[in-house]
């Protein structure tokens, strides 16, 4: 017999004068022939040793026998197949399971865009614009465009501007805060200084400022996913139109309060003056129950609302 060569010794030898591959037969007796052997063997040995055992076993192993066809049958029969489209547009997405687009994670967003006919509505903040433009030209389905958006915190009352009137001393979450007592401050708008948003955020993008108690947002980490604003008790912090190198303008108060009431608690805080809806020309001011509002949108940053407000509470970013 020749030498095997180096070649002939490898797993995927198909054979040669060297060596021969074992027969399909034998491999299929070595699989299932060894095993149906031994648990006759076994059987046989339980029925001389002890009848009854063997029955026993012999019973149990049937009844397992008949219900694994039955689960089996019933599985087939009312199995569910699931559309191939919905794994490839999953990792179309980002992957982030943030909950911002309305779902409970990328799966299920993923389901939806491949079940729902129109999608227009359905939008990724995470991805933006580029993942829900890879998933049309997947799908074959229109989508919309959106503007990017920030998280913006509506509340100025730093440490200086909104004295502190009494000291908490229990679980250090504003969530639990907010539901036992109106808060440390005068007032019950603003917010707690616990970090609940910095907590919920993933991405890194919100810091407790240490000198002045109010959450800080970096821009540039922020997707948008709306964890922070979820999380916010106190309904502080709304996703704005994210304007080019980060520019912004907004009205840092939510207190509904008359003025005379806003003034005693926060320096701050709006008093519903009406003198920056007086100055701006474009229609992105409005006034609700003495609150000023900043339309981000029909904003044009000219800033002029900023240099009326006595109280300074329309902050900018430039």
């Amino acid at each position: 017999m020749e030498e095997m060569s180096n070649d002939c010794r490898q797993a995927d030898c198909a054979g040669c004068k060297g060596c021969k591959p074992q027969p399909a037969s034998r491999t299929l007796l070595l699989a299932y022939g060894l095993p149906l052997v031994l648990l006759v063997g076994l059987f046989w040995g339980l029925h001389v040793w002890n009848g009854t055992l063997f029955w026993t076993v012999a019973t149990l192993c049937a009844l397992g026998i008949v219900a694994a066809v039955v689960l089996y049958g019933v599985a087939q029969r009312f199995k569910v197949e699931e559309d191939v489209r919905i794994d490839e547009t999953e990792k179309l997405l980002p992957g982030a399971n943030c909950g911002g687009c309305g779902f409970a994670g990328c799966r299920a967003f993923a389901e939806a865009l491949v079940s729902r006919r129109d999608i227009s509505e359905l939008f990724c903040p995470v991805g933006g614009n580029a993942t829900m433009d890879a998933v049309a030209v997947y799908l074959g389905k229109a989508v919309a465009a959106q503007d990017p958006t920030v998280a913006t915190v509506r509340c100025g009352g730093s440490c200086d501007k909104r004295p502190r009137m009494s000291e908490y001393d229990g679980e250090p979450s504003c969530a639990v805060a907010a539901l036992l007592y109106g808060g440390k401050t005068g007032c019950s708008y603003g917010c707690e200084g616990y970090g609940d948003c910095v907590a919920a955020c993933e991405f890194g993008a919100l810091e407790m400022d240490i000198e002045t108690e109010l959450p800080e947002v970096t821009p540039d980490k922020c997707t948008a996913c709306g964890r922070c604003v979820k999380a916010c008790p106190k309904g502080i912090i709304e996703l704005r139109k994210k304007w080019p190198k980060n520019r912004a303008v907004w009205v840092a108060c939510v207190n509904t309060e008359k003025g005379s009431v806003v003034t005693k608690s926060c320096k701050a805080g709006c008093i519903g003056c009406g003198k920056c809806l007086k100055v701006c020309a474009f229609d992105a001011i409005r006034i609700e129950n003495h609150l000023a509002y900043i339309d981000s949108v029909k904003c044009k940053l000219c800033r002029k609302c900023v240099a009326e407000c006595p109280t300074g509470a329309i902050e900018v970013s430039w």
